[in-house]
């Protein structure tokens, strides 16, 4: 089954912009960029674009906040008659160190409550692109954690990450998943 939807995980407002948590949408608007795409079409729960991505890929991005994600995916799912697994999911991973992806068929949400949600509605089948932003500090609290800006010296290797996992995505729509996952899960410089 082809991706028909393409959906950036992150939190609405310019006080979320540069967080950890925004990764998904950081990624969706380096594909608006890299494609010339105008500006973004505001629905109650979502932005979306055409991201002239094969025929007809759409990217959204919620406006729900990110533990109410799933509203917006389940309205994407009726208001194109989708299926879960049409849709993939890129998503900030707190386990994964900055500037690594890991691309899943499906799977579970660990400790992402916006991927918590995303699976009350739709279940666990639809592929992620996961985009790490665990950095060298500890923490106390997950969620202030995820909700703070970058340092300014992981800055470079997150910008690289987002980069790469657009190139993830584009990989995933015109070369199929498994093809993308053999080469974006390993670690770049790996043979």
């Amino acid at each position: 089954m082809s991706i028909e939807l393409v959906l950036g995980l992150g939190n609405p407002g310019p006080r979320y912009a540069e967080t950890r948590h925004n990764v998904g949408f950081r990624v969706m608007d380096e594909l608006g960029f890299r494609r010339g795409l105008g500006s973004w079409e505001r629905y109650i729960l979502c932005d979306l674009i055409s991201l002239n991505l094969g025929s007809g890929v759409i990217g959204a991005k919620p406006m729900t906040f990110m533990n109410l994600s799933g509203a917006a995916l389940g309205w994407l799912l009726e208001r194109f008659s989708l299926e879960p697994e049409q849709v993939l999911v890129v998503v900030d991973d707190v386990d994964l160190p900055i500037g690594r992806l890991r691309l899943r068929k499906h799977g579970g949400s660990g400790t992402h409550n916006g991927l918590r949600d995303l699976c009350e509605v739709a279940g666990r089948s639809f592929p992620r692109l996961r985009v790490g932003v665990r950095g060298e500090e500890v923490w106390d609290d997950l969620a202030a954690y995820v909700t703070t800006p970058f340092k300014n010296d992981e800055l470079e290797g997150v910008a690289a990450a987002v980069t790469r996992a657009a190139d993830a995505v584009e990989s995933v729509i015109a070369d199929g998943l498994d093809a993308a996952m053999n080469r974006f899960n390993r670690v770049e410089g790996e043979s």
